[in-house]
């Protein structure tokens, strides 16, 4: 592998713990009664290469699962996640 992989590869795990562990932190504000993170905030980890750890954040803890937006649209971000990832490491191994 090389360096363009090495950070693609890292940005799509670093995201995805950040999407898993921002569902994590929100179900927990929400059991707690506390100031919770907002919808978008939420969405746009998702979108910007978190769908994976969000889906999976998801389904964890059950969190935001009642909501149909979250149900349908965290999974397609996952799934376009992983089809860059692959298309991009691929695409990264032959130019280097």
């Amino acid at each position: 592998m090389n360096l363009w992989q090495y950070l693609l590869l890292g940005a799509f795990v670093l995201m995805s713990l950040v999407g898993f562990l921002s569902m994590g932190i929100d179900k927990n504000k929400a059991r707690k009664g506390k100031w919770r993170t907002k919808e978008a905030t939420l969405f746009l980890c998702a979108a910007l290469f978190g769908g994976v750890g969000s889906t999976i954040g998801m389904l964890a803890f059950r969190h935001k699962t009642k909501h149909w937006y979250f149900k349908t649209f965290f999974p397609i971000f996952a799934a376009i996640d992983i089809a860059v990832l692959v298309v991009g490491l691929i695409f990264l191994g032959k130019i280097a």
